[in-house]
């Protein structure tokens, strides 16, 4: 029964922080943790993750989308504009990038600029997701709306993983 109790490997916790590491000296991937505590709803911690990423592994358009994603979970969306506009900038055909900055200029109210960016990660991805289509389909109708009216339910956008470092927005109409 004891022996339930006891050290069995696996992974330990590092300090205050709390955060996982392998006591074999295996260190694990900032950006999976960073993407599994965006998704418990973590951005905070999330956003340290991806820095310590970025230290560790070097600033790809992975960590900058990621950093992106977190900013803008966090409602800091003048930083997350400029950061995913970064990472554009290193591979301006990532789609995750191209969704998020879409999100954050039409959270912005940049709604033309915003259609664009949907318009092109919509043909970069070839369709396959929905979630990027119902955005795209989003934005068309708030730009091509004569009078906009407030009282009308407004879509909310959400980021969802797909694969390691690369996220869907979903839209809930």
């Amino acid at each position: 029964m004891l022996a339930a109790c006891g050290d069995m490997g696996g992974f330990g916790t590092s300090g205050k922080d709390g955060i996982r590491v392998d006591p074999k000296g295996k260190a694990v991937d900032g950006l999976l943790v960073g993407h599994r505590l965006l998704e418990a709803g973590e951005a905070e911690l999330a956003l340290k993750a991806y820095y310590r990423a970025a230290a560790e592994d070097g600033v790809s358009v992975d960590t900058l989308s990621a950093i992106g994603s977190a900013n803008l979970a966090l409602g800091r969306l003048g930083q997350a504009e400029q950061v995913l506009r970064r990472a554009l900038e290193a591979d301006e055909t990532f789609v995750p990038a191209l969704n998020n900055l879409g999100v954050v200029l039409m959270e912005r109210g940049k709604t033309g600029e915003a259609r664009l960016v949907f318009q092109q990660a919509y043909a970069l991805d070839s369709g396959q997701s929905d979630s990027i289509r119902d955005n795209l389909k989003l934005a068309i109708a708030r730009t091509e709306a004569t009078v906009y009216d407030s009282s009308e339910e407004k879509g909310e956008f959400q980021l969802v993983r797909r694969e390691k470092g690369q996220f869907v927005l979903l839209t809930q109409l």
